[in-house]
């Protein structure tokens, strides 16, 4: 059987953002499969347009909840790609040892691991905003250039904000800062793959190497690259098939390591 990867968006995103990687990685020979959070499926321009009802009250346990009942329907464990939030639910779901490697971009930190950069304080700020309660964030072109996609021309980054962005929950930022994101970064773990970039504002590279060397255990394989001149945009600006390739090439360098993730049926 084909190697199976899962693919997770983080906020202000849907599976549209992985669509390039999909069809890098079936060419691949893998099977791909990407799980939309709760209240993301569809068109981002019609998500933008019309948030979903209950959108601003959707918390990580709930988008969590998902991605592992898909997991559990597989057959076997699968290798799971994930950015900025869906990098942490991998880190989470390596944590659980229900898959058998984890590559987390851009990866929002567990355990209230912050950065202490004027660009993550403000942006962790605005999405966190305990004085707009429950109400969804409404992402915009302007912010989307200015610290999503601050690598792009306003051009190419009107192009990008029109084809995958949405509107989120902060409560799902607030719950990664919380009790829902934590976990213990002492035991041993399938294979972990960070990645970051060097322009990213919302996920510094600085904290996402923080991240990866929090992983203390001797015996399990723990591994940080980060990519030049890259935004938090970095799986779809300019440059991503080197970004793509990278961790194509990671994956086939440890592959015996990530069989031995006992990748047959779950017990």
């Amino acid at each position: 059987m084909k190697n199976t990867i899962v693919f997770i968006h983080g906020m202000f995103q849907n599976p549209k953002s992985w669509e390039k990687w999909m069809d890098f990685y079936t060419a691949k020979g893998y099977s791909c499969i990407a799980v939309a959070w709760p209240l993301h499926e569809g068109d981002p321009s019609v998500l933008r347009e019309h948030s979903p009802d209950g959108l601003g009250k959707l918390t990580l346990d709930e988008v969590i909840t998902k991605v592992e009942t898909l997991i559990y329907s597989l057959t076997e464990k699968p290798i799971v790609i994930g950015h900025s939030v869906g990098g942490l639910i991998v880190q989470l779901l390596v944590n659980r040892e229900i898959v058998k490697a984890g590559v987390a971009i851009s990866s929002v930190a567990p355990n209230a691991m912050i950065d202490f950069s004027w660009p993550f304080i403000k942006n962790a700020a605005i999405i966190a905003n305990p004085l707009k309660g429950d109400e969804p964030i409404d992402m915009d072109m302007e912010t989307f250039h200015e610290a999503f996609a601050n690598t792009l021309s306003e051009a190419e980054a009107e192009i990008a904000f029109k084809a995958t962005a949405t509107n989120d929950s902060r409560v799902i930022f607030r719950d990664c800062m919380g009790k829902s994101g934590q976990l213990n970064v002492t035991i041993p773990h399938p294979p972990l793959l960070f990645i970051a970039g060097e322009k990213d504002q919302i996920c510094p590279a600085d904290l996402v190497e923080k991240n990866a060397n929090a992983y203390t255990d001797p015996s399990s394989l723990t591994y940080f690259e980060e990519f030049p001149n890259r935004s938090h945009f970095i799986c779809n600006e300019p440059g991503w098939e080197e970004v793509a390739t990278s961790v194509y090439n990671w994956l086939q360098n440890h592959e015996q390591t990530i069989a031995q993730e006992d990748p047959g049926l779950f017990k």
